[in-house]
């Protein structure tokens, strides 16, 4: 483009309000997401999960692949669908029905603790309370999305019954699973539902939606979430003394137990900013999960986030609010083990803050990005479509962090692994 064009060009868009600009941009590429997403997942634009071949089924359930053909040939338990080469495949339902068969067979002979070991539903009667995962950082870029999708689809796939909630206006979360948030999404379809202050406000198990994972639903997000925002420094100032219900870092908290009874685990990834929602799923927590690149500005931002976040959760505690943490965990994410520097300060936070950093960290991969361009997971895409020594890295990797983040919720339900 000539030296003329672009003056042209600069003119022309400096005829229009920004705003007007911003939003036909918006309008264009929200337009081209819908046609991508149409692309990927015909004909009804859902998505769909892939199958899981018998070895992975049998890792996921805890027994030998040997076991689940034997299986498979005497007709027990639910049967797989059988490909091309006699191959075994079975759906995520399909290995969930596995656990429950295997449990009931361990029943049958009297082994409570096996059964207890293929179906990990937690039970209240031993104590054992729904566990609130807040995933969180104020500062974009750390892998918070990433590591809370494959965090909660992990916990699904090892028979835990799951709750992901979007709370981040962006709405990545969702877009994760499916959602053009701008388009699916029409009013009160967020968690923002439920603990809004007026008489819009409706129960939580309203507005949670299936997904194709099974054992995981989603509370999606949008835009609208912002209004909470906007709306609590009205309501407090509005507050009269000793109404409970006003309380904004209690509202997050009453929704999810009002739905208690249906998951194990809630795993909320949180907005990049310090607001009242961010407030307010701290509050709901059982237990926070830190995610921090190894990076000194990025740590350097952690200490601003510790420090204010002290400071609100304290004004927090002092208004009555709750805070007791099962555990509190630093993630090390987009880890690059060549990478000098960052082992350096891997080494620096393991020396300030010892155990309370998880062991595992979650390398950089391509292999994660590239499922990202497809909105997917990289328990969704499977192996066959990447080099092997890429995915397993990757794949290990993940399964290092969540595995672990799972032996912190059964501890802190009083299970011996």
């Amino acid at each position: 483009m000539g030296v003329a064009s672009e003056k042209a060009a600069l003119d022309q868009q400096g005829s229009k309000p920004a705003d007007e600009t911003i939003a036909d941009d918006a309008q264009a590429l929200s337009a081209q997401l819908k046609a991508m997403r149409e692309r990927l997942f015909p004909p009804a634009s859902q998505k769909t999960l892939r199958s899981f071949t018998s070895g992975e089924a049998a890792r996921l359930v805890g027994v030998s692949d040997g076991y689940l053909r034997q299986l498979s040939l005497a007709g027990e338990g639910p049967q797989p669908v059988v490909g091309t080469g006699g191959r075994r495949y079975y759906s995520l339902a399909d290995i969930d029905a596995l656990r429950h068969y295997l449990a009931e067979q361990a029943l049958a002979k009297g082994n409570v603790a096996k059964a207890r070991s293929y179906v990990k539903w937690r039970d209240p009667g031993l104590g054992e309370h729904l566990q609130v995962i807040s995933v969180t950082n104020f500062k974009g870029g750390s892998g918070k999305t990433t590591s809370a999708v494959h965090l909660a689809q992990s916990l699904a796939m090892t028979g835990h019954r799951v709750l992901g909630v979007d709370l981040d206006p962006q709405a990545s979360l969702s877009a994760l699973f499916g959602y053009q948030p701008e388009l699916d999404l029409v009013g009160n379809d967020t968690i923002y539902g439920a603990i809004r202050y007026d008489a819009e406000a409706r129960p939580l198990r309203d507005i949670i939606r299936k997904t194709y994972f099974h054992n995981l639903d989603l509370v999606p997000g949008n835009l609208e979430l912002q209004e909470f925002e906007h709306v609590t420094p009205r309501a407090l100032a509005e507050r009269k003394s000793g109404d409970a219900k006003s309380l904004f870092f209690a509202r997050v908290q009453a929704a999810l137990q009002s739905v208690a009874d249906d998951y194990d685990v809630v795993v909320i990834d949180c907005p990049p900013q310090l607001g009242y929602l961010t407030l307010s799923a701290l509050c709901a927590s059982t237990s926070v999960i830190v995610t921090v690149h190894p990076q000194m500005l990025d740590v350097a931002s952690m200490s601003q986030f510790l420090f204010m976040t002290s400071d609100l959760l304290g004004v927090v505690r002092e208004a009555g609010g709750t805070l007791n943490f099962d555990f509190l965990r630093y993630l090390i994410t987009r880890f690059e083990p060549n990478d000098g520097p960052q082992a350096q300060i891997v080494g620096f936070l393991r020396s300030l803050f010892g155990e309370r950093v998880l062991t595992a960290p979650m390398v950089k991969s391509t292999a994660i990005s590239d499922a990202g361009l497809t909105k997917q997971t990289l328990y969704e895409v499977g192996r066959e479509n990447f080099s092997r020594g890429t995915y397993d890295r990757a794949i290990e990797s993940l399964e290092a962090v969540n595995s672990e983040i799972e032996q912190l919720v059964h501890s802190a339900w009083g299970r011996k692994e």
